[in-house]
């Protein structure tokens, strides 16, 4: 089934008979940007949303960011994170700030309650709200205001789309995903800083390049700096999200093999290591997240990306039971991918 660039991923079914339809495209690509499997339309373009993180950081290790400021990989790894707002993740976003002589008011990406449900009602128990630490994108924002301290740039507007940082990291994206920086689309992210609407294709080739980035063509400064984040993101895979959340739980699994990153609306993407480098990006057409992992899950699994072993350790996030207010299952949402060939797809 097909509805304009999308084709049928998923569906919800209430006591065996579908009730809900999620669409959604999906591009494979090599490191040079060769397309080798695709659902839907891989020419789609999309928001990265959070799936940039990796990208944004490209600019601030490839100046040097890393030893300047002594960084651990756990650093770099929340520094690229949609981070669960954990007591954990918290110190580490503040002591990134330190590093810099900043500190939480600096931040720009606003507040709001940690991912963690714990964490979250921890912090409602003991009568605290929420402050900009606990945004999942606090490492992210705290990396741009040392990547500013770096190269002695203001920082009172460092989340302007016209601030000579979001323009390193505009070429980073522009560069890394083989598309033309007057071709990406520019917005305003949820937590403030610019977001870039880009083909799938090009956001699978990018995370190809992660996966192997002298493949991709890139130069050394930037292969030192890929690999870096690479080594963190799968290093420290409980600060790129949190304890039980699909992403850390798939890096974890594969031994960090696959890295991955989720974005906000439907979007996914993943770097496969291995002797045949792959880039996977997906976006799901509503933006509903709750058939997403199952989705990556079919899609890797078709690729022979996933071995028995760790499909199975994965299982639970393919499938997710629907509840009622009681706590009675009443359904569930299960993929249903077809992975397609590049040979079937219209010249661009």
């Amino acid at each position: 089934m097909r509805a304009g660039p999308f084709d049928l991923v998923a569906r919800a079914a209430r006591n065996g008979w579908t009730e809900c339809w999620h669409y959604g495209a999906c591009a494979v690509c090599t490191p040079d940007g060769r397309l080798v499997a695709r659902v839907g339309d891989p020419r789609q373009a999309i928001f990265l949303r959070s799936a940039a993180k990796p990208f944004q950081a490209v600019p601030f290790l490839s100046g040097g960011g890393r030893p300047a400021f002594d960084l651990a990989l756990a650093d770099l790894a929340l520094i690229c994170a949609s981070h669960s707002g954990t007591q954990e993740h918290v110190a580490r976003a503040r002591g990134l700030l330190e590093k810099g002589g900043f500190d939480a008011e600096h931040l720009f990406c606003g507040a709001h309650a940690p991912l963690d449900k714990a964490s979250a009602r921890r912090l409602t128990e003991s009568g605290q709200a929420p402050g900009s630490l606990h945004h999942n994108c606090s490492g992210k924002h705290a990396g741009m205001l040392l990547a500013c301290r770096l190269w002695n740039l203001s920082t009172a507007d460092y989340a302007a789309a016209d601030h000579p940082l979001q323009q390193k990291i505009l070429d980073a994206v522009s560069e890394l995903c083989g598309v033309d920086r007057e071709e990406i689309g520019v917005a305003i992210d949820g937590c403030s800083v610019p977001t870039f609407r880009l083909p799938l294709r090009g956001l699978a080739r990018g995370y190809a390049g992660l996966a192997d980035p002298e493949g991709a063509g890139l130069s050394e400064e930037r292969r030192q700096a890929v690999g870096r984040i690479v080594d963190a993101m799968t290093g420290a895979p409980e600060m790129v999200a949190g304890s039980g959340r699909f992403t850390t739980r798939l890096m974890e699994v594969t031994q960090g093999r696959i890295l991955a990153k989720e974005g906000a609306k439907g979007v996914y993407a993943a770097a496969i290591r291995g002797p045949v480098a792959l880039g996977v990006a997906l976006k799901i057409a509503d933006g509903s997240e709750r058939c997403r992992d199952g989705v990556v899950l079919d899609i890797l699994r078709q690729l022979g990306s996933l071995s028995a072993a760790e499909a199975e350790e994965l299982a639970p996030f393919r499938r997710v039971a629907l509840r009622n207010v009681g706590g009675q299952i009443i359904g569930e949402v299960a993929p249903e991918v077809e992975l397609e060939g590049f040979d079937t797809l219209p010249s661009p």
